[in-house]
């Protein structure tokens, strides 16, 4: 049988190396610790039904991303005594928020658990690798940079003029701090963005948050390009550096293009496709913000840098099928009586597709970076 899920989480804050903490809930029956799972619901998409058993469950809303993260097999008791196993499919769920009474609060108990504690909280092999997959820190542990250029060469495998170029960049140019900065400003701009299209009194303020982080990001970027003039570096170098830059500030400036919008057209109700589309940026600017740090010690890192850009990939791919879904149903319902209303809607998804394309593109530029270094 099959089943649905999500990993409820959120972090500390919304820095690179900020603790993951995990959402864990109890069995009805063992008192064991889980996540919120169940049955799909046939009117419903999968990562709608596994949000749907968050907040019936575990009594916490928040932006489930549409592309699961993995699945997990379990042992199911049925009520008849026997048992079957059971695939859960699991979904990334960003908290936003926690509700004060919800419908099994009195049936279990729900607890944060930071993430290789919850790991080791729950009893299904599976998931535990899952949650450690999780933005796992280890990975982060590895893109500490090596002082000396001998031990870099060394250990890491990279070519002559990599090593250099790697021991050049934290010293003279500081790329790498300014990579990570950037991968910031694309968590908050992200999360804001999401928080936004949940719709409710909060819409100005969001927006100008996502205003706000975008001119950070501008004010990065302007550092990097800079920086790149000022140090010397062989134009292969060069290159890489100012795409990579700029693929991550095209994502920045259209989520403040896709608030643009919503302020101009005075949107306040959102498409349940633009909200999946929203979950997706969310997920995708977490994996940057991991890929990122990766970038100090690639050849390490291939490996783990291949299956984040792998995945933004096939996000990029399931947003396009949500758009197309969304545009099609719209069109259908208010196409032909409300055609201003229609070429809004339209923008909208538009504006958000854009933001996960350029999340691919960023991606691209990482992938080429590991097929020349690693």
């Amino acid at each position: 049988m099959r089943q649905i899920a999500v990993l409820p989480y959120r972090t500390s804050s919304p820095e690179l190396d900020a603790p993951i903490f995990i959402l864990l809930i109890t069995t009805r029956g063992s008192g064991r610790w889980i996540i919120p799972k169940g049955s799909p619901t046939e009117k419903l998409p999968a990562h709608a039904s596994a949000a749907k058993e968050a907040e019936e469950e575990a009594g916490v809303l928040g932006s489930t991303c549409p592309t699961p993260l993995g699945s997990y097999r379990f042992r199911q008791r049925l009520p008849s005594g026997a048992s079957v196993w059971a695939d859960v499919d699991v979904f990334p769920f960003a908290v936003t928020e926690e509700l004060e009474s919800w419908k099994e609060q009195h049936e279990r108990e729900r607890r944060w658990f930071p993430l290789a504690e919850a790991a080791g909280a729950v009893d299904e092999e599976d998931l535990r690798a899952l949650i450690r997959s999780f933005g796992a820190r280890e990975f982060r542990a590895a893109t500490q940079a090596r002082k000396l250029f001998d031990t870099v060469n060394r250990r890491t495998g990279v070519a002559a003029m990599f090593a250099r170029f790697q021991k050049l960049l934290p010293q003279q140019g500081n790329f790498f701090d300014l990579f990570e900065r950037h991968a910031t400003t694309l968590v908050k701009g992200a999360d804001a963005l999401a928080r936004l299209l949940q719709g409710g009194p909060g819409k100005a303020e969001h927006i100008r948050e996502i205003e706000e982080r975008e001119h950070d990001a501008d004010a990065i970027t302007r550092e990097v390009l800079q920086t790149v003039r000022r140090t010397f570096l062989t134009p292969f170098d060069r290159g890489a550096i100012t795409d990579l830059i700029a693929a991550m500030d095209d994502a920045i400036d259209e989520m403040q293009q896709t608030a643009g919008a919503v302020d101009l057209y005075e949107i306040t109700e959102f498409e349940p496709e633009m909200c999946d589309m929203a979950a997706i940026i969310v997920d995708a600017a977490r994996l940057t913000a991991e890929a990122i740090p990766l970038l100090r010690r690639i050849a390490d890192n291939g490996q783990r840098l291949h299956e984040l850009t792998e995945r933004l990939v096939r996000m990029e791919g399931h947003a396009d099928e949500i758009h197309a879904a969304g545009l099609k149903r719209i069109y259908k319902q208010i196409g032909r009586k409300d055609p201003i209303q229609f070429v809004v809607r339209q923008e909208m998804f538009k504006r958000l597709e854009r933001v996960v394309d350029r999340f691919e593109d960023v991606a691209n530029e990482i992938d080429g970076l590991v097929i020349d270094h690693s």
